[in-house]
């Protein structure tokens, strides 16, 4: 939260929880002073699964509209769809767009997505703070002269095609696909892409429920993972996949049911990327580096680290005009996709690679966990965060160090990252070796001794 706005107002986007921190209320107010700061005449609305959604989403618009802005809404959709529409119907006039969700966080919190026109995106520094600001001070804009209209669009021809376009549809070979929604926005765009792919679908929680009678969907979480890990090797599928509610990161097993880390498929689908554009940039988050870089310079491509955050990356994704951005929590960014991240051209693309290459994805990525070894994302709650990463660089002071985001240090044979989170009062810590296990697991215990001391 910045200093002067409302508690849900974060680096770069709404959470909070309902009705507490955001509400109905709350909402008109971020419509109306969102159209006094950026100006747009028209925006794409859309709005997850939350029970809460629709309520925050129509006081929104309505926000807008007694701004005179014109809401083109989407209704249930995925973070993407919002960012598709933004980028994709520029030249129909459409000046951005807000996605009402909360992602993986608890089912009682909602929150919002922001970008603006051609999908840039709204961070604290561009617009998103002075948008609090405006509320805490009163300022909120009183109803213009003229009204906006409101415009329903669930048709997702558009959206379908482009992700279609990211593929050889003539290459691709029929599989078994195991695919878990966690009753969350997926599945309509699953049954819409099956339409068109030789692909049978074994569907798991695939029905939207707001409920979250299994949880709320977030595949990071270890404990969630083995329902479709079970599934793989019960349908003998060719490979697993899994997304949040509002499927912006997406989440893969292999044939034998292993859980894949984030960070492998980042270097793959950049090595994916790379076989198309060589030469091209290559984005990644400074939390695991040693895999992403190695193959990105072997594929003929430039790494370039970066600050994580999904706005971040963005903004990053477009000054480097970078053909693929990725993090290891599984949010993956294109530049063919306005800069943004979408959660299903990456499995489009790892099917493609898979078709083409005869080679199941144990095959393509089991050599590089092996290279590579990784603890993990490690979570901690701490007191004094800034005081435990001092005392970790003393601690660590002989090897090299860099701050782009929290504090990395790299010796020969390991390398970490510890990190504040940037949502959660939580230090993250990642470990990774040469190939060494044993090492691998005596750093990461001194690590994590020195954090919760």
């Amino acid at each position: 939260m910045a200093a002067g706005t409302p508690a849900c107002f974060k680096a770069y986007d709404i959470r909070g929880r309902v009705p507490d921190e955001l509400n109905a209320q709350l909402a008109d107010q971020i419509g109306r002073c969102f159209g006094a700061v950026f100006k747009p005449e028209k925006l794409v609305i859309g709005h997850d699964i939350r029970l809460s959604s629709p309520e925050l989403t129509e006081a929104l618009a309505a926000g807008l509209n007694r701004l005179g802005v014109d809401v083109l809404h989407l209704g249930l959709c995925g973070t993407e769809e919002v960012y598709h529409g933004a980028f994709s119907l520029e030249d129909q006039g459409i000046d951005g767009g807000i996605m009402i969700t909360a992602s993986h966080n608890p089912a009682d919190y909602n929150g919002m997505k922001f970008v603006q026109k051609g999908a840039r995106p709204v961070t604290g520094e561009n617009g998103l703070f002075e948008i609090g600001r405006m509320i805490v001070d009163g300022r909120v804009p009183d109803p213009g002269a003229r009204r906006g209209a409101q415009l329903r669009m669930e048709d997702k021809t558009d959206y379908i095609d482009h992700l279609l376009s990211h593929v050889s549809l003539d290459s691709l070979v029929p599989m078994k696909v195991v695919v878990n929604s966690g009753n969350g926005c997926a599945g309509a765009v699953i049954d819409l892409l099956e339409e068109r792919l030789p692909v049978q679908f074994v569907r798991l929680h695939h029905q939207p429920d707001g409920t979250f009678p299994n949880g709320v969907p977030n595949p990071l979480l270890p404990e969630n993972r083995k329902e479709t890990a079970a599934a793989v090797t019960l349908h003998q599928a060719h490979f697993g996949i899994a997304w949040d509610g509002d499927f912006d990161r997406c989440f893969f097993w292999d044939e034998q049911g292993n859980f894949i880390e984030g960070y492998y498929m980042v270097g793959l689908l950049a090595q994916e990327m790379l076989s198309r554009e060589r030469g091209a940039k290559i984005l990644h988050d400074p939390r695991l580096v040693w895999n992403t870089v190695e193959l990105v310079e072997a594929a003929g491509g430039i790494p370039v680290q970066t600050r994580t955050g999904h706005a971040l990356i963005k903004e990053r994704m477009w000054q480097e005009q970078a053909v693929y951005g990725g993090e290891m929590s599984a949010h993956h960014y294109f530049r063919d996709f306005g800069c943004c991240d979408s959660g299903m051209i990456p499995w489009l693309l790892i099917y493609s690679l898979m078709s083409r290459t005869g080679k199941p994805l144990s095959e393509l990525i089991g050599s590089r966990m092996d290279a590579y070894p990784t603890s993990g994302e490690i979570n901690s709650v701490v007191k004094d965060p800034d005081g435990v990463i001092g005392k970790v660089e003393k601690a660590f002071h002989g090897g090299s160090r860099e701050t782009v985001d929290g504090l990395s240090v790299a010796f020969e044979d390991f390398r970490f990252n510890i990190r504040k989170s940037n949502t959660e009062p939580l230090l993250r810590l990642n470990v990774e070796t040469r190939g060494d296990l044993a090492l691998l697991e005596q750093k990461t215990a001194e690590l994590l001794a020195l954090i919760r001391d």
